[in-house]
Parts: C-alpha cells; structure tokens; sequence
C-alpha cells in the first residue's frame, strides 16, 4: 500500500477540511483498487503530487511505464480527462484508462523535473515551446468541454465589483481594456481545446516526445487566452530582464509567433490576466505570499504590469 506524502495530507486536510481528511484515509485503497482493475504495479519511484492530486508510478501488465493519478473530486477536475482524449497524445500525456467517479487516470509517464526546473533554459526558449505546445492542442473541442464564452459575463461582473470594493486602484483606462477585452474578445471565441493553465511547470520532457504538457482544465475557446497563465509564471525573468517593456513585448511576440496566434490577440488577453491577479493579489495573496509585507511588492508589481500591457503597442 503506498503511503500518502505528508505534505499532500496537510495540504488537503488544511483546504477541505473533514471531507479532505475522509478522503485521505481512503486514497490508498483508491489506489490499490485502481492499480488493480488496470492491471499495473507500484514501480518503486516517488509518490508524487500537486495541488489537489496524487500521482504513483507504476507499470503495466505489457511492462510499459505509467503514472497513476487520483484528484481530490472538485469541479475544475471534471474535464481532464476529457482534454487529454481529445488531444490523443497531441502534445499532452497519453491518456491509457480513466475512472471519472474517483477522479482518476492512468496516464502515460513523463519525466518529473518540469520545465520550470531547468534553469539553463532561456526564457525566450520556454515560451517558444510553450506556443508550440499550444498550437499543436489547439484541436477541435468536442461539445462535452465546458466553453470560456460562458464565462465572460462573470469576468466582467467581477472586475468591475473588485475595482469599485478594492478602492479603484488601477487607472480607469486599465480597467476599461480588460472590460474590452471580455466584450470583444471574451463572448464570441473559437471551439478549439484550450489547456486552461498553460505554465511551465505543467510541461514535462518525455520519451515519445522532447515535451508534453499535463494537468490541463480542459476547457474550449481562444488558444491566446493561455498566454495569461504562461506570462504570469514567467514574471520573474521579466523582472530580472531590466527593461520590462520591451521584456514584455518580446514576450508576447516569441509566444504568440511560435504559436500561430496574433500579438495583439494575445497581449489582450495577457493583460485581462494582470489585471484579475491585480485584484485577486489584493483579496487573497500570491501562492509565495499570502499577506504581510512580502505581498505589497507583487500587488504593485501586478498593477504595473496591468499598466504596462494597456500601454504597449
């Protein structure tokens, strides 16, 4: 029987609370179970885990090497799956088998250190395989994958009610941009598989191919949308490039070319992404900081990066 790694247990347990605990305590017969029906084995490397799941390696009847992922049933859970069957190994892991009533997969195995762990890789480099990667899971949306356009009247119920209960702090040409970009970009967008949270610690090297990206959403609408997501990791090197206009510019113009998609396009919707994390900053905190004083320096990094983006041309 595996063992949980504590810091997965405390994690779960400290966000779900009873429901999380109760869930813990069956995860290891989920696994067991699991491992069994699908015919694999533990192989003896780490448990590892994210946010919300848990992932054994293991090997199949035939010998071939897997990962077994059980998440913690939530609802942005539901169609990882359903992603990953679109795509058929396009880009992403191979999905071998699925039981969406123990939000669990048995996936194809990739190499655990992401790209986000490679220090030597150039900024410039991680975005190009992050477009590249984006293009090819561009595919056609199968109808079941819940649509980004059904999310537009929300986004822009939320950012004006952020921008009026947080005081207004950012400029009303900022906000107006994101509002624009929800009207004109948010509500009328492609049926094409979207990852939903495109980063490069959700891209992995693989065997069958240099780079494979997992832990999708899995949701259909405008590929450049997830340029948001992908950018916001990649603040530090922005930081660090010294003139983070130009840093941000050429951002934009690697991923989007590498891509397929229109800079413009995308530096939209990279905008509408700063400007939320603006706001969600100033509500609930980064994963690095939750509050205090480590958090006024990302709050106005954010806002000057909102700035930023509704200025550049």
């Amino acid at each position: 029987m595996i063992a949980v790694p504590e810091a997965f247990v405390r994690a779960t347990v400290g966000r779900e609370g009873p429901r999380g605990a109760a869930w813990i305590a069956r995860l290891p017969g989920i696994v067991e179970e699991l491992a069994e029906r699908w015919a694999c084995v533990p192989d003896g490397g780490a448990v590892l885990h994210g946010g919300v799941g848990l992932v054994v390696p293991v090997r199949r009847a035939g010998g071939g090497p897997a990962v077994l992922k059980v998440s913690f049933p939530h609802p942005g859970n539901v169609h990882e799956p359903d992603a990953f069957a679109a795509w058929a190994g396009r880009g992403a892991v191979l999905l071998h088998e699925r039981d969406d009533a123990r939000f669990a997969m048995l996936l194809e195995r990739a190499h655990p250190a992401s790209l986000a762990e490679q220090p030597e890789r150039r900024l410039e480099e991680v975005l190009r395989i992050a477009g590249r990667l984006s293009h090819r899971l561009a595919v056609p949306a199968p109808p079941g994958l819940p649509r980004l356009s059904a999310r537009a009247d929300s986004w822009e119920e939320e950012l004006r009610k952020d921008s009026v209960e947080l005081g207004e702090p950012l400029p009303r040409r900022v906000l107006d941009a994101a509002l624009a970009t929800v009207r004109e970009l948010g509500r009328s967008q492609p049926e094409l598989v979207v990852h939903g949270d495109l980063h490069p610690r959700n891209i992995l090297p693989a065997e069958r191919e240099p780079w494979l990206a997992v832990d999708p959403k899995g949701v259909a609408g405008d590929p450049a949308y997830d340029a948001g997501a992908l950018l916001k990791a990649c603040a530090l090197p922005l930081v660090e490039a010294g003139d983070l206009a130009e840093a941000a510019r050429r951002a934009i113009a690697v991923f989007a070319e590498a891509a397929g998609l229109d800079r413009v396009r995308v530096r939209r919707w990279v905008q509408f992404h700063a400007v939320q994390a603006a706001f969600w900053g100033r509500r609930h905190g980064f994963h690095v900081a939750r509050g205090g004083a480590g958090l006024d320096p990302l709050v106005r990094f954010a806002d000057r990066m909102a700035e930023l983006l509704t200025d550049l041309a």
